[in-house]
């Protein structure tokens, strides 16, 4: 009985650490725009980046020209912060993207 317990156990506990969640996994709206021209990021061009709790991370699996003219007056991640729902993963600093869905100009979700 001993042993089918501390089995179960240790079986519970494997479970759980290959499902925990960490810090650096995002899935939710977030702010977005050029890094360093809205910003202020150093970088060596244009580049897009996210806001997450109050820093700022250059993306990598999504480009500020997938979402349209990153100069367009009008919205362009180089003259606006928008918002969109993203979800990747922290690396080195930088967030792996594997979904980044922009949204409308007129939406202000609550973040």
């Amino acid at each position: 009985m001993k042993i089918l317990s501390l089995f179960s156990f240790v079986l519970i506990l494997a479970s759980c650490a290959t499902t925990r969640i960490t810090d650096n996994e995002i899935d939710k709206v977030v702010e977005v725009s050029c890094g360093t021209c809205q910003f202020g990021m150093i970088g060596e061009s244009c580049q897009l980046a996210i806001r997450v709790d109050g820093k700022e991370y250059f993306v990598e699996g999504s480009t500020l020209q997938d979402h349209g003219d990153e100069h367009d007056a009008e919205g362009g991640m180089c003259n606006a912060v928008r918002y969109a729902h993203v979800k990747g993963t922290k690396k080195y600093g930088v967030y792996m993207v594997s979904s980044f869905e922009l949204l409308p100009m007129d939406s202000i979700p609550q973040l």
